[in-house]
């Protein structure tokens, strides 16, 4: 089970984007990398082709996981994640910051 995934809210820790959140597009976990909306944007030398335009574009470039921390859902800070078994036997992510869990 992965403490990072698609969809969630993340604030990034360290690099040229410190301070800057956004919602993970995707998840390369055999890289332990993310791409994060808006985040470690760099721009691109593209060629022409039936479906894309050419010229210079920006995108999102992945991310470290370790450079990513969790959006309390309680009160928009960074967190770490734990996870908890529930009762019925499910297993979910819990923000050790506020003990709220994560949904999804």
């Amino acid at each position: 089970m992965q403490k990072i995934r698609k969809g969630d809210k993340v604030v990034v820790l360290a690099g040229k984007d410190k301070g800057r959140t956004g919602e993970v597009l995707a998840v390369q976990p055999k890289d332990d990398k993310a791409l994060v909306r808006g985040v470690n944007m760099i721009r691109r030398h593209q060629k022409q082709s039936q479906t894309q335009e050419g010229g210079i574009i920006t995108k999102e470039a992945p991310i470290h996981l370790s450079n990513l921390a969790l959006v309390d859902p309680k009160d928009g800070k960074p967190t770490r994640v734990g996870f908890q078994v529930q009762k019925d036997g499910t297993k979910v992510r819990v923000a050790k910051r506020s003990g709220e869990v994560i949904n999804g």
